[in-house]
């Protein structure tokens, strides 16, 4: 087999070549935006302008007489029940009475070309009463604030964490607030899909998403039909980053098929984009750390609140990671932490990489620094010397039975050769603000920061976590063909890739098909909570190890012999002679299905906060150098390096990718990435003025990968896709720090922050 072949094929621990890489890069791939059919109509969605409004009445009039117009919905037009959410049904799927965002969906309309259907809507007369809104969530629990929904509070939830000494004290203390502002997915493929009507009542949904099955519940419920007649399969998806687990256009173009009956594409813009999908959530953060004077953590205090925006979305989930995690991968035997979620009418905001751990690392990396400082320490020998380490017990009490390697991240990534110092005249490419020739060199100092910081894998809290995988071995042309299907969403990290490579691993075969992701088989769970690897691999690797199960019984039975094994596309006898082929063996196909749950985990306890509540742990760590210009307040990211452990590497240069794109957001947070709210407004619906990195942000990166395997994992994965997020910002943050000598307790960091 030539090179090129191994890398098309691939095993456990290849970088095979990615099935849709070449498509990606060469603009052939099928996005969902790319989804078409010959008799279809556009769908359009009318939303708010008001963060808070009474709907008094709605003219449809004008509209229905623009030519082209073939159906136009309004609540009124639901057929099932007008409530969707991920956690809580709280979201109508369209406004009913009251709107509580700007952007909110209130209206539908389907015609024969989507600039017919924009002028449409743009002539639905809706009468608004517009009212006070709750934009501060600082302020929504106090009594006089309004309640966002008339029948609770705005508490959406609280969590606390009580553990050791109710009153500690230490000889040192160090304290800080910090904020976080609102931070966008970004992905680059805006929300779209496609809605078929079947002609019998159902309809099949070709949509772009992060978790199939949980759509299908929720469109089903709108719909008021059984699953069985609302069929959905994944297209092709330009990024999530948690941005698509909830609805977008899913329930809107399938009441307009339905309607009309014809098949509705609907693809937003990119301004529409930035109002149909959560964010991440903004947060206030107040932590105080007490240590001996030697350095070691005695306490840990932290109050913790994330504005969840009009509907709860993940904002429970967000905020039990933020709170069983906030106070970093630390030993601290004793803690207080309070965190909360609040309804506002801010834009609602759910998941996103790192999931509630993010906002929580800016705070007790900062502080890590100031209690080094204070001590007369050095930074990263503070964050090995009060390092978990394997036995160790996290602040919920939770024992970490697997490796915690926080001491050798953080002195891995020190001890990495650092960026030449500068001298000379330099390129101004290489300075802060590149080739816009803003500086010439002049107020640039240099800093260097550090961070390190760990993510829970996997769902959490008691949530019944599992993937469903089934693995069909035949023989097609004379050849064993393995056929692979899962209905978890592939969204760029991968997974189609590592479901062939774990099916070649188990099967030994070459030829290995991955089914189209669809709701026909059991569900996958979401591709998020940095699972798939571990969830569906897990459940691929059972499917694949029942079928050759089935496959050697077979040969044992049709052979008369005992104690046979797969090697490669043979059947191998004890003593290591081929007693036949696998296709010889393969008269009728095989297949089996397995549905598959790691260990399980546990709500924790509601006074104290302690309990087993997450199933594994994945750290990681940064080192930043930065150049600041403190005149002009301007930033370059000279390098970017990290170390994680990644428990097992199934693909090495996806793991690589994976923490490269991870660090790349947690740089953007960091330095330039945020929605602006004001007042309830969303200023900046667009990439003019929401900036992400470009490749000519990114600096040099040096990627140092561990494996120390998870013994209770498939083949010792740990979740890879967001420790790196998590750390790369807070590293970030605290090069500016050192190299301005200014707190910054504030991201994303600002000119006006930095300059003297």
């Amino acid at each position: 087999m030539t090179s090129t072949e191994t890398r098309m094929a691939g095993r456990l621990g290849d970088s095979p070549l990615r099935p849709d890489g070449t498509l990606k890069v060469t603009g052939e791939f099928a996005y969902s935006s790319d989804l078409w059919h010959d008799d279809m109509v556009w769908g359009v969605t009318l939303r708010s302008p008001h963060p808070s409004a009474r709907i008094r009445a709605i003219d449809l009039t004008d509209a229905l007489r623009v030519p082209g117009v073939s159906a136009i919905l309004t609540a009124k037009d639901v057929p099932g029940e007008n409530a969707v959410g991920l956690e809580h049904l709280d979201t109508p799927a369209l406004a009913d009475g009251v709107v509580r965002y700007q952007g909110e969906p209130v209206a539908l309309v389907a015609a024969d070309h989507p600039e017919t259907a924009r002028r449409a809507a743009a002539r639905i007369v809706v009468d608004y009463e517009v009212l006070p809104a709750v934009t501060d969530p600082r302020t929504a629990l106090d009594p006089d604030t309004p309640w966002v929904h008339a029948d609770h509070d705005n508490l959406v939830r609280d969590l606390r964490i009580r553990r050791g000494d109710p009153s500690p004290t230490a000889p040192v203390v160090v304290s800080l607030d910090f904020e976080v502002g609102m931070q966008d997915q970004a992905f680059l493929g805006p929300e779209s899909g496609l809605a078929v009507p079947d002609g019998e009542g159902g309809v099949d949904l070709y949509v772009a998403t992060q978790w199939l099955h949980v759509d299908q519940g929720q469109v089903c419920r709108v719909l008021g039909l059984p699953p069985e007649q609302v069929r959905l399969t994944l297209a092709g998806v330009g990024g999530a980053f948690g941005g698509r687990e909830d609805l977008s256009m899913h329930v809107h173009a399938c009441l307009l098929a339905l309607h009309t009956g014809k098949p509705v594409k609907m693809s937003y813009a990119r301004d529409e984009s930035f109002f149909g999908h959560v964010h991440r959530h903004p947060a206030w953060l107040r932590y105080e750390f007490g240590a001996r004077e030697t350095g070691e953590l005695v306490y840990a205090k932290a109050d913790i609140l994330f504005d969840g925006g009009a509907y709860a979305s993940s904002t429970p989930a967000v905020v039990g990671n933020g709170g069983t995690l906030g106070l970093g991968p630390y030993r601290i035997p004793n803690v207080h932490v309070d965190a909360r979620g609040v309804y506002t009418n801010n834009p609602t905001c759910g998941a996103m990489r790192g999931f509630g751990c993010v906002q929580a690392a800016f705070a007790h990396e900062a502080l890590m620094d100031e209690l080094a400082d204070r001590i007369g320490m050095d930074r990263v020998e503070i964050r090995a010397l009060n390092g978990m380490v394997e036995g160790d017990l996290t602040i919920t009490g939770q024992v970490v039975d697997s490796a915690a390697p926080v001491a050798e991240l953080i002195r891995t990534v020190r001890d990495l050769p650092l960026p030449a110092e500068p001298a000379g005249e330099r390129d101004i490419r290489e300075l802060p603000g590149g080739a816009s020739n803003t500086t010439h060199g002049e107020g640039v100092r240099r800093g260097i920061g550090y961070a390190v910081t760990y993510k829970n894998v996997g769902f959490s809290e008691g949530f019944d976590d599992y993937s469903t995988a089934r693995v069909r071995l035949e023989v097609v042309g004379g050849e064993p063909v393995a056929t692979v299907h899962t209905a978890a969403a592939e969204v760029g990290q991968g997974l189609i890739t590592i479901e062939q490579q774990i099916c070649r691993t188990e099967l030994g075969v070459e030829q290995v098909v991955v089914h189209p992701k669809d709701t026909t088989v059991g569900s996958g769970g979401s591709t998020s909570a940095s699972r798939q690897t571990y969830v569906t691999g897990g459940a691929v690797k059972a499917a694949c190890e029942a079928v050759r199960a089935s496959v050697l019984r077979r040969a044992s039975e049709a052979l008369g012999r005992a104690e046979l094994r797969l090697d490669g596309e043979k059947i191998v006898a004890a003593g290591g002679e081929v007693v036949a082929s696998l296709a010889e063996v393969l008269t009728d196909p095989v297949e089996e299905t397995v549905e598959w749950r790691h260990r399980p985990t546990y709500p924790i306890d509601p006074e104290t906060g302690q309990g087993n509540a997450h199933v594994q742990y994945a750290f990681s760590a940064h080192r930043a150098v930065v150049d600041v210009d403190v005149e002009l307040g301007l930033v370059k990211v000279v390098a970017l390096d990290t170390a994680q452990d990644v428990g097992r590497a199934l693909n090495p240069d996806a793991v690589v990718g994976q923490i490269q794109g991870g660090s790349a957001q947690g740089m953007g947070l960091a330095l330039m990435e945020e929605i602006v709210v004001q007042d309830g407004i969303v200023k900046n619906p667009s990439f003019t003025d929401y900036l992400i990195p470009t490749i000519l942000d990114m600096p040099p990166m040096q990627v140092k990968v561990l494996e120390y395997a998870d013994p209770h994992a498939p083949y010792g994965v740990r979740g890879v896709g967001e420790p790196p997020t998590i750390s790369s910002g807070p590293a970030v943050a605290a090069a500016i720090r050192a190299a301005t000598g200014k707190p910054l307790r504030r991201v994303p960091v600002r000119p006006e922050h930095i300059t003297f």
